[in-house]
Protein backbone atom coordinates (compact mmCIF):
# COMPACT_ATOMS: atom_id res chain seq x y z
CA UNK A 1 0.00 0.00 0.00
CA UNK A 2 2.07 2.65 -1.48
CA UNK A 3 1.09 6.43 0.26
CA UNK A 4 2.79 9.55 1.16
CA UNK A 5 3.97 9.99 4.15
CA UNK A 6 1.73 12.05 5.17
CA UNK A 7 -1.05 10.40 3.64
CA UNK A 8 0.33 6.88 5.30
CA UNK A 9 -0.27 8.85 9.27
CA UNK A 10 -3.65 10.21 8.32
CA UNK A 11 -4.90 6.47 7.10
CA UNK A 12 -3.28 4.46 9.68
CA UNK A 13 -2.72 7.18 13.03
CA UNK A 14 1.15 6.16 12.56
CA UNK A 15 3.98 6.61 10.33
CA UNK A 16 5.38 3.80 8.37
CA UNK A 17 8.73 4.09 10.18
CA UNK A 18 6.97 3.49 13.50
CA UNK A 19 6.70 -0.55 12.45
CA UNK A 20 9.39 -2.55 12.99
CA UNK A 21 9.94 -6.36 12.90
CA UNK A 22 9.43 -6.50 16.45
CA UNK A 23 5.99 -4.97 16.87
CA UNK A 24 4.21 -5.72 13.29
CA UNK A 25 2.08 -8.14 14.98
CA UNK A 26 0.73 -5.59 17.41
CA UNK A 27 -2.33 -3.60 17.08
CA UNK A 28 -1.89 -1.03 15.99
CA UNK A 29 0.99 -1.62 13.67
CA UNK A 30 -0.78 -5.08 12.34
CA UNK A 31 -3.93 -3.51 10.66
CA UNK A 32 -0.93 -2.29 7.81
CA UNK A 33 1.51 -4.96 8.36
CA UNK A 34 -0.84 -7.56 7.85
CA UNK A 35 -1.68 -6.58 4.17
CA UNK A 36 1.81 -5.78 3.77
CA UNK A 37 4.12 -8.77 4.85
CA UNK A 38 6.07 -8.40 2.33
CA UNK A 39 7.60 -5.08 3.43
CA UNK A 40 7.87 -6.93 6.55
CA UNK A 41 9.91 -10.02 5.56
CA UNK A 42 11.32 -11.52 2.81
CA UNK A 43 8.15 -13.55 0.75
CA UNK A 44 8.03 -15.80 -2.44
CA UNK A 45 5.65 -14.77 -4.82
CA UNK A 46 2.64 -17.62 -5.91
CA UNK A 47 0.43 -14.97 -7.88
CA UNK A 48 1.33 -13.88 -11.40
CA UNK A 49 0.28 -10.97 -13.55
CA UNK A 50 -1.77 -13.35 -15.75
CA UNK A 51 -4.06 -14.13 -12.65
CA UNK A 52 -4.27 -10.85 -11.05
CA UNK A 53 -7.42 -8.65 -11.93
CA UNK A 54 -9.18 -6.07 -10.26
CA UNK A 55 -12.71 -6.90 -8.94
CA UNK A 56 -15.29 -4.47 -7.48
CA UNK A 57 -17.94 -6.78 -4.75
CA UNK A 58 -20.87 -4.64 -3.32
CA UNK A 59 -20.80 -4.04 0.40
CA UNK A 60 -22.62 -5.86 2.59
CA UNK A 61 -24.54 -2.72 3.18
CA UNK A 62 -28.40 -3.63 4.99
CA UNK A 63 -27.04 -7.32 6.36
CA UNK A 64 -24.56 -5.77 8.50
CA UNK A 65 -28.01 -3.63 10.69
CA UNK A 66 -28.98 -6.60 11.30
CA UNK A 67 -28.92 -6.91 15.55
CA UNK A 68 -27.27 -10.32 17.37
CA UNK A 69 -26.42 -11.19 20.56
CA UNK A 70 -23.32 -13.47 20.04
CA UNK A 71 -22.06 -13.21 23.77
CA UNK A 72 -21.33 -9.65 24.21
CA UNK A 73 -24.81 -8.35 24.40
CA UNK A 74 -27.23 -7.08 22.02
CA UNK A 75 -25.36 -5.19 18.90
CA UNK A 76 -25.61 -4.88 14.88
CA UNK A 77 -22.98 -7.23 12.75
CA UNK A 78 -21.61 -4.22 12.15
CA UNK A 79 -20.48 -3.21 15.24
CA UNK A 80 -19.09 -6.61 16.02
CA UNK A 81 -16.57 -6.60 13.28
CA UNK A 82 -15.60 -3.03 13.90
CA UNK A 83 -14.82 -4.54 17.78
CA UNK A 84 -13.17 -7.77 16.65
CA UNK A 85 -10.55 -5.45 14.44
CA UNK A 86 -12.42 -7.11 11.24
CA UNK A 87 -10.05 -5.65 7.80
CA UNK A 88 -12.10 -7.35 5.47
CA UNK A 89 -15.58 -9.84 5.18
CA UNK A 90 -16.36 -11.43 2.37
CA UNK A 91 -19.54 -13.83 2.39
CA UNK A 92 -20.77 -16.05 -0.64
CA UNK A 93 -24.32 -18.42 -0.86
CA UNK A 94 -24.67 -21.01 -3.84
CA UNK A 95 -21.06 -20.06 -5.15
CA UNK A 96 -22.53 -16.40 -5.83
CA UNK A 97 -20.68 -13.38 -4.14
CA UNK A 98 -23.45 -11.85 -1.32
CA UNK A 99 -20.90 -8.76 -0.58
CA UNK A 100 -17.90 -7.54 1.54
CA UNK A 101 -17.15 -5.64 4.30
CA UNK A 102 -14.02 -3.27 4.39
CA UNK A 103 -12.67 -1.83 7.49
CA UNK A 104 -11.61 2.07 6.84
CA UNK A 105 -7.99 1.39 6.59
CA UNK A 106 -8.20 -1.91 5.17
CA UNK A 107 -7.22 -2.36 1.28
CA UNK A 108 -10.13 -5.88 -0.08
CA UNK A 109 -7.34 -6.35 -3.28
CA UNK A 110 -4.55 -6.44 -0.51
CA UNK A 111 -3.22 -9.56 -0.11
CA UNK A 112 -4.03 -9.84 3.93
CA UNK A 113 -1.76 -12.60 6.23
CA UNK A 114 -4.42 -15.40 6.70
CA UNK A 115 -1.37 -17.09 9.39
CA UNK A 116 -2.43 -20.72 10.51
CA UNK A 117 -5.48 -20.82 7.84
CA UNK A 118 -2.03 -21.55 5.44
CA UNK A 119 -1.99 -25.05 7.22
CA UNK A 120 -5.07 -26.13 5.91
CA UNK A 121 -3.52 -24.69 2.39
CA UNK A 122 -0.48 -26.29 2.73
CA UNK A 123 -2.91 -29.92 3.20
CA UNK A 124 -5.07 -29.52 0.55
CA UNK A 125 -1.49 -29.36 -1.81
CA UNK A 126 -0.87 -32.65 0.43
CA UNK A 127 -4.24 -33.39 -0.82
CA UNK A 128 -3.67 -33.40 -4.46
CA UNK A 129 -0.43 -34.72 -4.43
CA UNK A 130 -2.36 -37.81 -2.96
CA UNK A 131 -4.67 -38.07 -5.66
CA UNK A 132 -1.58 -38.09 -8.41
CA UNK A 133 0.00 -40.90 -6.08
CA UNK A 134 3.05 -38.65 -5.20
CA UNK A 135 2.06 -38.75 -1.73
CA UNK A 136 1.08 -41.77 0.68
CA UNK A 137 -0.13 -40.20 4.35
CA UNK A 138 0.57 -43.67 5.35
CA UNK A 139 4.00 -43.84 4.92
CA UNK A 140 6.72 -42.36 6.92
CA UNK A 141 7.85 -38.70 7.59
CA UNK A 142 11.92 -40.39 6.24
CA UNK A 143 10.06 -42.01 3.22
CA UNK A 144 9.86 -37.98 1.93
CA UNK A 145 12.87 -36.49 4.08
CA UNK A 146 15.88 -39.08 4.86
CA UNK A 147 17.15 -36.71 7.02
CA UNK A 148 14.40 -37.08 9.83
CA UNK A 149 15.49 -40.39 10.55
CA UNK A 150 17.08 -40.33 14.46
CA UNK A 151 14.75 -37.15 15.23
CA UNK A 152 11.19 -37.58 16.56
CA UNK A 153 9.28 -37.36 13.68
CA UNK A 154 11.91 -40.63 12.21
CA UNK A 155 8.70 -42.81 13.28
CA UNK A 156 5.86 -40.43 12.56
CA UNK A 157 3.57 -41.40 9.79
CA UNK A 158 2.37 -38.36 7.39
CA UNK A 159 -0.95 -38.60 8.49
CA UNK A 160 -0.41 -38.02 11.99
CA UNK A 161 1.53 -34.33 10.75
CA UNK A 162 -1.75 -33.38 8.94
CA UNK A 163 -3.61 -34.41 11.80
CA UNK A 164 -1.30 -32.79 14.57
CA UNK A 165 -0.90 -36.22 16.43
CA UNK A 166 2.84 -35.58 16.40
CA UNK A 167 4.57 -36.53 20.23
CA UNK A 168 6.65 -33.45 20.20
CA UNK A 169 8.18 -31.35 22.57
CA UNK A 170 7.43 -27.97 21.87
CA UNK A 171 4.92 -25.17 22.87
CA UNK A 172 2.75 -22.78 21.06
CA UNK A 173 4.50 -19.81 23.32
CA UNK A 174 3.15 -16.95 21.21
CA UNK A 175 4.48 -13.92 23.94
CA UNK A 176 7.44 -15.74 25.92
CA UNK A 177 10.31 -14.29 24.25
CA UNK A 178 12.92 -16.92 25.88
CA UNK A 179 10.95 -20.28 24.60
CA UNK A 180 11.53 -22.42 21.70
CA UNK A 181 8.43 -20.76 20.10
CA UNK A 182 10.52 -17.32 19.94
CA UNK A 183 13.46 -19.51 18.13
CA UNK A 184 11.42 -20.88 15.75
CA UNK A 185 10.17 -17.74 14.72
CA UNK A 186 13.52 -15.80 14.73
CA UNK A 187 14.73 -18.57 12.44
CA UNK A 188 11.14 -17.66 10.22
CA UNK A 189 12.61 -14.42 9.71
CA UNK A 190 9.40 -13.03 11.63
CA UNK A 191 11.46 -11.76 14.94
CA UNK A 192 14.36 -9.84 15.38
CA UNK A 193 17.56 -11.30 16.45
CA UNK A 194 19.15 -10.69 19.59
CA UNK A 195 22.69 -10.18 20.63
CA UNK A 196 24.41 -13.77 20.91
CA UNK A 197 21.60 -16.08 19.05
CA UNK A 198 23.01 -18.22 16.66
CA UNK A 199 21.58 -17.81 12.84
CA UNK A 200 19.29 -21.40 12.33
CA UNK A 201 16.74 -22.04 9.38
CA UNK A 202 13.39 -22.96 10.05
CA UNK A 203 14.50 -26.54 9.00
CA UNK A 204 16.99 -26.76 11.22
CA UNK A 205 15.08 -25.93 13.83
CA UNK A 206 12.28 -27.77 12.85
CA UNK A 207 14.65 -31.22 13.31
CA UNK A 208 16.08 -30.08 16.34
CA UNK A 209 12.93 -30.20 18.40
CA UNK A 210 12.44 -32.85 20.86
CA UNK A 211 9.96 -35.96 21.81
CA UNK A 212 7.40 -35.31 23.93
CA UNK A 213 5.44 -38.21 23.94
CA UNK A 214 4.28 -41.08 21.72
CA UNK A 215 2.93 -40.35 18.36
CA UNK A 216 -0.86 -40.89 17.90
CA UNK A 217 -2.40 -39.22 20.90
CA UNK A 218 -4.61 -36.41 21.77
CA UNK A 219 -4.79 -33.41 18.97
CA UNK A 220 -1.30 -31.71 20.12
CA UNK A 221 -1.44 -27.95 18.07
CA UNK A 222 2.30 -27.39 17.19
CA UNK A 223 3.01 -25.34 14.08
CA UNK A 224 6.13 -26.90 13.42
CA UNK A 225 4.45 -29.84 11.97
CA UNK A 226 2.94 -27.50 9.69
CA UNK A 227 6.45 -26.60 8.28
CA UNK A 228 7.30 -29.65 8.14
CA UNK A 229 4.48 -31.16 5.63
CA UNK A 230 5.33 -27.96 3.83
CA UNK A 231 8.95 -29.87 3.20
CA UNK A 232 7.18 -33.24 2.42
CA UNK A 233 5.05 -31.97 -0.34
CA UNK A 234 8.33 -30.19 -1.77
CA UNK A 235 10.26 -33.07 -1.38
CA UNK A 236 7.08 -35.45 -2.82
CA UNK A 237 6.39 -33.41 -5.79
CA UNK A 238 10.09 -32.06 -7.01
CA UNK A 239 8.87 -28.54 -6.44
CA UNK A 240 9.18 -25.35 -4.71
CA UNK A 241 6.20 -24.50 -2.21
CA UNK A 242 5.14 -21.19 -3.86
CA UNK A 243 5.44 -23.36 -7.53
CA UNK A 244 3.26 -26.08 -6.45
CA UNK A 245 0.75 -23.76 -4.95
CA UNK A 246 0.65 -22.06 -8.22
CA UNK A 247 -0.09 -25.06 -10.01
CA UNK A 248 -2.35 -26.83 -7.14
CA UNK A 249 -4.26 -24.53 -6.42
CA UNK A 250 -3.89 -20.77 -7.56
CA UNK A 251 -4.82 -21.55 -11.21
CA UNK A 252 -7.27 -24.35 -10.63
CA UNK A 253 -9.06 -22.10 -8.06
CA UNK A 254 -8.75 -19.27 -10.59
CA UNK A 255 -7.72 -16.76 -8.11
CA UNK A 256 -7.84 -13.12 -8.96
CA UNK A 257 -5.76 -11.28 -6.06
CA UNK A 258 -1.98 -11.44 -5.32
CA UNK A 259 -1.12 -13.99 -3.23
CA UNK A 260 2.57 -15.02 -1.55
CA UNK A 261 4.16 -16.88 0.92
CA UNK A 262 6.90 -15.35 3.47
CA UNK A 263 10.34 -17.63 3.54
CA UNK A 264 13.74 -18.27 5.38
CA UNK A 265 17.46 -17.59 4.68
CA UNK A 266 17.47 -20.72 2.39
CA UNK A 267 13.84 -20.42 0.93
CA UNK A 268 12.27 -22.62 2.41
CA UNK A 269 8.31 -21.35 2.67
CA UNK A 270 7.05 -20.75 6.25
CA UNK A 271 4.04 -23.23 5.21
CA UNK A 272 2.26 -23.28 8.99
CA UNK A 273 1.42 -19.59 8.46
CA UNK A 274 2.97 -17.25 6.11
CA UNK A 275 0.61 -17.47 3.22
CA UNK A 276 -1.23 -13.84 2.51
CA UNK A 277 -3.83 -13.66 0.04
CA UNK A 278 -7.48 -11.66 -0.58
CA UNK A 279 -10.57 -12.32 1.55
CA UNK A 280 -11.93 -12.76 -1.86
CA UNK A 281 -9.70 -15.84 -2.95
CA UNK A 282 -9.78 -17.34 0.43
CA UNK A 283 -13.54 -17.58 0.28
CA UNK A 284 -13.07 -18.87 -3.13
CA UNK A 285 -11.10 -21.56 -1.39
CA UNK A 286 -14.08 -22.54 0.98
CA UNK A 287 -16.20 -22.66 -1.84
CA UNK A 288 -14.16 -25.51 -3.44
CA UNK A 289 -14.16 -27.25 -0.46
CA UNK A 290 -17.90 -27.07 -0.15
CA UNK A 291 -18.27 -28.72 -3.96
CA UNK A 292 -16.02 -31.73 -3.13
CA UNK A 293 -12.48 -30.05 -4.61
CA UNK A 294 -14.15 -28.75 -7.67
CA UNK A 295 -13.68 -24.88 -8.58
CA UNK A 296 -16.43 -24.66 -11.48
CA UNK A 297 -15.56 -27.90 -13.84
CA UNK A 298 -11.88 -28.11 -12.33
CA UNK A 299 -11.12 -30.34 -9.69
CA UNK A 300 -8.67 -29.10 -7.03
CA UNK A 301 -8.73 -32.28 -5.23
CA UNK A 302 -10.58 -35.69 -4.83
CA UNK A 303 -14.06 -35.52 -3.21
CA UNK A 304 -12.69 -38.34 -1.64
CA UNK A 305 -10.29 -36.33 -0.43
CA UNK A 306 -12.79 -33.59 0.80
CA UNK A 307 -14.84 -35.90 2.60
CA UNK A 308 -12.27 -37.55 4.56
CA UNK A 309 -10.98 -34.31 5.43
CA UNK A 310 -14.28 -32.64 7.30
CA UNK A 311 -16.17 -36.03 8.26
CA UNK A 312 -12.99 -38.22 9.43
CA UNK A 313 -11.67 -36.73 12.44
CA UNK A 314 -10.64 -38.89 15.17
CA UNK A 315 -13.46 -37.59 17.92
CA UNK A 316 -11.37 -39.35 20.86
CA UNK A 317 -8.19 -37.42 20.09
CA UNK A 318 -10.25 -33.93 19.53
CA UNK A 319 -11.72 -34.55 23.23
CA UNK A 320 -8.42 -34.95 24.82
CA UNK A 321 -6.70 -32.61 22.57
CA UNK A 322 -5.93 -28.68 22.81
CA UNK A 323 -8.92 -27.56 21.32
CA UNK A 324 -11.53 -29.76 23.05
CA UNK A 325 -13.32 -26.40 24.79
CA UNK A 326 -13.55 -24.40 21.25
CA UNK A 327 -16.37 -26.41 19.94
CA UNK A 328 -17.30 -29.11 22.06
CA UNK A 329 -18.16 -32.10 19.32
CA UNK A 330 -15.38 -31.19 17.27
CA UNK A 331 -12.35 -32.94 15.49
CA UNK A 332 -9.73 -32.47 13.21
CA UNK A 333 -8.55 -33.65 10.18
CA UNK A 334 -5.96 -32.80 7.51
CA UNK A 335 -5.38 -29.56 9.08
CA UNK A 336 -9.47 -28.67 8.86
CA UNK A 337 -11.65 -28.57 11.64
CA UNK A 338 -14.81 -29.72 11.70
CA UNK A 339 -17.35 -28.00 13.63
CA UNK A 340 -19.58 -31.09 15.12
CA UNK A 341 -22.55 -29.15 14.64
CA UNK A 342 -25.47 -30.36 13.26
CA UNK A 343 -25.07 -28.19 9.56
CA UNK A 344 -21.33 -29.82 9.59
CA UNK A 345 -19.81 -27.03 9.25
CA UNK A 346 -15.96 -26.99 8.71
CA UNK A 347 -13.31 -24.23 8.81
CA UNK A 348 -9.75 -23.12 8.73
CA UNK A 349 -8.64 -20.28 11.78
CA UNK A 350 -5.14 -18.21 12.19
CA UNK A 351 -4.38 -16.35 15.01
CA UNK A 352 -5.26 -12.66 15.63
CA UNK A 353 -8.85 -13.49 13.53
CA UNK A 354 -8.02 -15.44 10.64
CA UNK A 355 -11.04 -17.76 9.72
CA UNK A 356 -12.61 -19.51 6.64
CA UNK A 357 -16.23 -20.93 7.29
CA UNK A 358 -18.17 -23.18 5.42
CA UNK A 359 -21.73 -24.16 6.05
CA UNK A 360 -22.77 -26.87 4.05
CA UNK A 361 -26.00 -27.09 4.64
CA UNK A 362 -26.88 -23.42 3.91
CA UNK A 363 -24.31 -23.05 1.21
CA UNK A 364 -22.93 -20.18 2.58
CA UNK A 365 -18.96 -19.42 2.78
CA UNK A 366 -17.65 -17.01 5.16
CA UNK A 367 -14.13 -15.49 4.84
CA UNK A 368 -12.93 -12.99 7.54
CA UNK A 369 -9.48 -11.87 7.88
CA UNK A 370 -8.24 -9.61 10.85
CA UNK A 371 -6.00 -7.48 12.99
CA UNK A 372 -6.75 -8.62 16.24
CA UNK A 373 -4.26 -7.62 19.25
CA UNK A 374 -4.11 -10.57 20.63
CA UNK A 375 -3.04 -13.49 18.94
CA UNK A 376 -5.64 -15.94 20.90
CA UNK A 377 -8.64 -14.60 22.42
CA UNK A 378 -10.75 -17.98 23.36
CA UNK A 379 -13.98 -16.16 24.33
CA UNK A 380 -14.03 -13.50 21.25
CA UNK A 381 -13.23 -17.29 19.16
CA UNK A 382 -16.19 -17.95 20.25
CA UNK A 383 -18.44 -15.43 19.86
CA UNK A 384 -17.00 -15.53 16.06
CA UNK A 385 -18.36 -18.89 15.57
CA UNK A 386 -21.70 -17.60 16.40
CA UNK A 387 -21.51 -14.69 14.26
CA UNK A 388 -20.64 -16.69 11.48
CA UNK A 389 -23.96 -18.94 12.48
CA UNK A 390 -26.49 -15.78 12.46
CA UNK A 391 -24.99 -14.33 9.49
CA UNK A 392 -25.24 -18.17 7.38
CA UNK A 393 -28.92 -17.44 8.72
CA UNK A 394 -29.83 -14.19 7.73
CA UNK A 395 -28.31 -14.81 3.90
Amino acid sequence: MSLPVSAFAQKFGFARTDVSLGNWRTRPYSAWSFQNVAEMTPTAEISTSATIEDETLEPLGALLQRTVDVGGGSETLQTFLARSNTDTLVVMKGGVFVGEFCAPAADPSAPHLVFSISKSLTAVLAGALQDEGLLDPSQPVSRYMPEAVGTVYGDATVQQVLDMRVGLGFEEAYLDPESDFARYRRAMLWNPMRPGDRVETLRQVILSLPRGGPHGGPLRYYSPLSDLLGLIVERSSGQRYAGLFREKLWRPLRARGRCNVTVDSEGTARAAGGVSMTARDLARVGEMMRCGGMAGSRAVVSERWVRDTISAGDKAAWEAGDFAHLLRDGSYRNKWYQSGYANGAFLAAGIHGQWLYVDPVSEVVIARLSSQHEPVDDALDQQTLRFFQAVSEFV
